[in-house]
């Protein structure tokens, strides 16, 4: 990987992070279209490295959020619900596999699904006559759960969790903040697992040490500016653009599979996988 490609990833990272798009399926599309190695294990550490980027926008647009719950947890619960949010997804990774979604072989399917769950969280918001303006513990495990299914490549994290918080009864405005400070705990946590399993297999010697300086800083900066764009998006604005953009991109993809196009993997579970840890 060279800088121009770190830069370009990065940008990805930085954009995609904040758009209901997977940033980790359009890491996996950027990397086909600029002729990567989709399978060079320094790709999973990147990844890692690019989405600590995209948090510290996070910590910036929200520092007053963040200080205020540090300093009256009692009165200010969110550091809670974040903490309760996240219950869920930890139980996804340790129950269910994600690596043997990794190739990107059901990455079309999981767009389309993306697609429908947003398509079907407005319709319900719709239907609500009140809405909090910030989640309740419910509403928070409720997006807590969607986010579970983030871990699969082409599953929005953020698309999730603003749809689980719709289905709640959530203000836009209110489930996409709540949605982004979820990833904070959700980054620090895969840093942490991903850092471990990186110096177990000394995956850290494959990573080029300029593209990662330079993809990590872009994803900052691009970050910072899409946060802050897409929270006034989210706040008058529905999912419905982005439900289309996904369907598409979905079907594409299917169609490329299909068409046993070169780079992209058949539809098909990688043998001797299962999709539940204890069965492996």
């Amino acid at each position: 990987m060279n800088t121009l490609q770190g830069a370009i990833l990065g940008l990805v990272q930085g954009i995609g992070e904040f758009l209901p798009i997977s940033s980790s399926a359009h890491l996996m599309l950027a990397r086909w279209l600029l002729g990567m190695d989709g399978a060079d294990p320094a790709n999973r550490i990147f990844d890692i490295l690019l989405h600590v980027g995209t948090l510290v926008p996070i910590l910036l647009i929200f520092w007053r959020e963040w200080i205020d719950m540090i300093a009256h947890p009692v009165r200010n619960k969110t550091l809670l619900k974040l903490f309760v949010a996240s219950l869920p997804t930890l139980a996804f990774y340790v129950l269910f596999d994600m690596d043997m979604f990794e190739s990107g072989w059901f990455m079309g399917a999981a767009f389309l699904c993306t697609s429908l769950l947003m398509l079907i969280a407005e319709a319900v918001s719709a239907r609500w006559s009140e809405r909090t303006a910030t989640p309740s513990f419910p509403q928070a495990i409720l997006m807590g759960v969607l986010q579970g299914f983030a871990l699969m490549p082409g599953i929005s994290r953020s698309g999730s969790t603003i749809s689980g918080g719709l289905f709640g009864g959530v203000k836009r405005g209110g489930a996409a903040r709540f949605s982004f400070m979820m990833s904070a705990p959700a980054v620090a946590a895969s840093l942490l697992v991903e850092g471990k399993h990186a110096m177990d297999e000394h995956l850290l010697e494959h990573v080029a040490l300029a593209p990662t300086l330079v993809g990590l800083a872009v994803a900052c900066v691009a970050g910072f500016f899409a946060l802050r764009l897409m929270l006034k998006v989210f706040e008058k604005h529905s999912l419905h653009g982005f439900c289309v953009y996904l369907a598409l991109l979905g079907l594409c993809y299917l169609c490329l599979q299909l068409a046993g196009v070169q780079g992209i993997p058949p539809f098909a579970a990688p043998e001797g996988m299962s999709f539940i840890r204890f069965l492996n």
